[in-house]
């Protein structure tokens, strides 16, 4: 397999961090990247953060874009694409700033880009059976998104919800015009799937935030939930009018 750190397409590639109050995973995550990524240029999206997240990012040799109000992680994750566009990276990886996925892990999704021709490559924690980070109230959603995927947009994936996911050229120029402003992983696919993109998995092992909470509630899950499963109704209804 070819890495990313022994050839120069870290040049083409930005790995985007959107981060909220996450100071204290920030510096470790940034060093991953630099080792793993070798070359690769880092943009963390500070989404209005009241704690140091922009300048421990700034300190770790980090490009940042500090919001002015907080954007949720869709907003934070469309400035980090939009940007990646209009500085000509032809390749963007989201790594959420919380550190949950391993920057170690990342030569799985640039390999099945570069080898297997696809559009967006996102990585799984339930195809080696890693899911079991995930709440009980989070896998059943999981679950009924992935039921949803496949049958509002014959999309098969084990993962809907995973925010660890690189995107080439096609899904980049797509997104960055068009992304969901809140909890936009699963709606993503279904856009992408109706764009024609090839969209596809691989096994990752994930791990537990670094440090600090998640703001996911059990009300926020459920909120999460129906506007999702809503969103993807009515891009069904708009799809067959």
């Amino acid at each position: 397999m070819k890495k990313i750190n022994d050839s120069e397409d870290a040049r083409d590639l930005l790995v985007i961090i959107p981060a909220y109050n996450e100071a204290a995973s920030l510096a470790s995550l940034i060093q991953e990247v630099h080792t793993h990524l070798s070359g690769a240029h880092v943009l963390v999206i500070d989404d209005a953060s009241k704690d140091e997240t922009a300048s421990v990012a700034l300190r770790e040799g980090a490009t940042v874009v500090s919001l002015p109000y907080n954007l949720g992680i869709g907003g934070a994750v469309q400035t980090g694409l939009i940007y990646a566009l209009r500085q000509g990276f032809s390749m963007a990886m989201q790594l959420d700033g919380d550190g949950q996925h391993p920057p170690q892990q990342a030569g799985k999704l640039l390999h099945a880009l570069q080898e297997q021709g696809a559009d967006v490559v996102c990585g799984s924690r339930y195809m080696e059976g890693r899911g079991d980070l995930s709440t009980p109230l989070r896998r059943m959603g999981i679950r009924i998104f992935s039921y949803s995927l496949h049958l509002l947009g014959g999309i098969t994936i084990t993962d809907p919800t995973s925010g660890f996911r690189l995107l080439g050229p096609r899904a980049l120029a797509l997104l960055a015009h068009n992304y969901a402003t809140d909890y936009p992983e699963v709606e993503a696919l279904l856009y992408m799937r109706r764009s024609h993109l090839r969209i596809l998995e691989v096994p990752v092992s994930m791990r537990a935030r670094m440090a600090g909470q998640s703001s996911i509630t059990p009300l926020r899950s459920a909120y999460y939930m129906i506007k999702v499963l809503l969103s993807l109704l009515m891009e069904r209804l708009r799809n067959t009018s």
